[in-house]
């Protein structure tokens, strides 16, 4: 049995979780500008979670999806059927900008399964496709005391939603999903092919057991267990690499314990972790993969000794600047499938800081963007 510090405070520590909603300072949106680049705050005064940069900067430019908590939302040129105003926690996914303008939404009452909620949304590897748990109520009951959560994926364009799995997922399982080039013909009795528009799709997630499985659909349905790391704790927040052959991923010890994990998709493959390295404020969190051009990069967050992840503090102000919350960084990497596991991740140059602030919601595929929340939400724009 892992040794967890409690149940309740690794739930809120990992996902999105929160039995009173934490009140900011202000009700504005604020900005920002220094030398790293400007900071733009993302429905201020008020709480998010689940913050994840967009992968699509043609149709959602300078902006990032995120999850709301209850109350009054603080947000730019709201469309038809948003409602600013009592707001249900979790009750939509939301992708704003920088301006806090909604490029686009999707209500739980959109969606036919979805009587609860909304719980740990991220931007695939495919810029028109997002995934997300899905919540109804258990069979028996009301009221969403007992919440029984689906594996939903929705297409931005057309709002079309798709169930992997309609129940029977752990409301920490932090899907991701990786999606290949579209493919000419699928069969027409997939549905799920037709709806990716490709047969090559890829899930990772934590099951109920508390274990990392991914599922090639290509292959089969059957999920495959991976090799956990020695350390004890909750497995989070795993990600797809961009040629859907490796994934990086978090151990939560504590509230402020931690260590990051890189490993190939393969049911014998080890996790290799990302070190901590002179110079680094903490081990590293939180990890996404960036790439640019032909160049790799995991992109990474850590924190200052006594700074868990659940931001408090007004990024706005320049005296957060100077590395004593945390600071996001990364590192260029090479990953080789099927090679031995002395070389199969190589790390190549310094680490390089992005920010000398904590940003958790992964680097835009422009580079110019990196998103974050949990409790106050940000972007930052890098010239």
């Amino acid at each position: 049995m892992k040794k967890f510090f409690t149940a309740l405070s690794l739930a809120c520590f990992a996902g999105c979780y929160s039995p009173e909603q934490y009140k900011a300072s202000t009700n504005q949106n604020q900005t920002a500008t220094s030398d790293f680049g400007t900071l733009y705050e993302i429905n201020g005064g008020k709480q998010i979670c689940n913050p994840s940069v967009t992968q699509d900067e043609e149709n959602y430019p300078a902006s990032m999806l995120w999850l709301n908590f209850s109350g009054t939302l603080n947000v730019e040129d709201a469309p038809d059927g948003y409602s600013t105003t009592g707001a249900k926690t979790h009750d939509r996914l939301t992708v704003s900008d920088t301006a806090g303008k909604v490029l686009w939404y999707l209500t739980r009452d959109e969606v036919e399964g979805v009587d609860c909620e909304f719980q740990d949304p991220e931007w695939t590897t495919h810029g028109n496709f997002i995934i997300t748990l899905a919540a109804s109520n258990v069979e028996g009951s009301k009221g969403c005391d007992e919440l029984n959560y689906g594996l939903l994926v929705v297409r931005l364009s057309d709002k079309k939603t798709f169930f992997l799995a309609d129940s029977g997922m752990d409301e920490s399982a932090n899907p991701h999903l990786w999606i290949g080039e579209e493919q000419d013909e699928v069969g027409e009795d997939d549905e799920r092919a037709e709806f990716f528009g490709t047969n090559e799709v890829k899930l990772v997630y934590m099951n109920t057991s508390g274990k990392l499985v991914y599922v090639d659909y290509a292959k089969s349905e059957k999920p495959v267990t991976l090799k956990a790391p020695s350390v004890e704790g909750l497995l989070d927040g795993p990600m797809i690499s961009p040629d859907g052959k490796f994934i990086v991923y978090d151990v939560l010890e504590s509230s402020y314990s931690w260590s990051s994990y890189v490993q190939e998709l393969s049911s014998t493959s080890s996790p290799v972790e990302i070190k901590k390295l002179d110079g680094m404020i903490s081990n590293p969190v939180f990890p996404h993969w960036w790439k640019l051009g032909s160049r790799l990069f995991v992109v990474w967050t850590e924190f200052a000794a006594g700074n868990a992840y659940l931001n408090k503090s007004d990024l706005t102000d320049e005296s957060t600047w100077t590395g004593t919350l945390g600071r996001t960084a990364m590192r260029e990497v090479t990953v080789t499938a099927g090679a031995p596991s002395d070389v199969a991740v190589e790390w190549n140059g310094d680490v390089r800081e992005i920010a000398p602030v904590p940003l958790i919601g992964g680097r835009s595929p422009s580079g110019h963007f990196v998103s974050t929340g949990t409790n106050n939400g940000y972007m930052l724009y890098i010239p």
